[in-house]
């Protein structure tokens, strides 16, 4: 069935991706395509200072997911506890914080993925961002993902002058990261940078 595969190599300043094989006409100045179009674009420049992702999202690792988040086997939270808990202990931040769900993607699956991963590895995540309902992301088509409105609230701000970590499964456009990361920076994060699971 396959196993996880990590990402190794030369990756992009950005977002992670591996750049190994890709033509260079699809990489510019260590950063992929996505990464150098955000930050042409004045209102994203600079937004996501850096995304770190361990694995490649695929065959395996998307199963894995939709076990853990879609069936309720919480106990799958363990398995990366060790790679979280080495990655963050070499890491300087201030604030942890996961991307949440909305109250009614919460209810349906009873636990927020991104916040038990970080507790299975002894985490102390800090869960000051809330999230407005919208339809889910893996519905939506990339274009519609990129022009979505902000879906993030800051329940108290605890960020001001301070190096945050977000905290997510899956990097897939960014989106989700960078709504999150420009509400951080527009009340006054000094940088915010995030951590992931898998790159798809």
């Amino acid at each position: 069935m396959g196993k996880l595969e990590e990402i190794v190599g030369k990756r992009c300043n950005g977002c992670s991706r591996p750049l190994d094989g890709l033509p260079s006409n699809l990489v510019k100045e260590a950063l992929c395509l996505d990464c150098h179009r955000w930050e042409q674009d004045s209102d994203w420049k600079g937004i996501l200072d850096h995304n770190h992702s361990f694995f490649h999202y695929n065959d395996f690792m998307k199963d894995y997911l939709a076990r853990y988040k879609y069936r309720g086997d919480y106990a799958l939270a363990q398995a990366f506890s060790h790679t979280i808990k080495l990655y963050l202990a070499k890491r300087k931040y201030d604030i942890i914080i996961p991307i949440p769900l909305n109250d009614e993607r919460l209810y349906e699956r009873g636990f927020n993925q991104s916040t038990a991963l970080l507790e299975k590895a002894e985490v102390r995540p800090s869960n000051i961002l809330t999230r407005s309902h919208s339809e889910k992301q893996s519905k939506k088509t990339r274009s519609e993902r990129l022009c979505q409105e902000q879906v993030f609230q800051l329940t108290e701000n605890v960020v001001k002058e301070k190096a945050i970590l977000l905290f997510d499964d899956i990097y897939t456009t960014g989106t989700t990261l960078r709504q999150a990361a420009k509400l951080i920076k527009e009340a006054g994060a000094a940088e915010v940078s995030s951590l992931t699971l898998a790159r798809g």
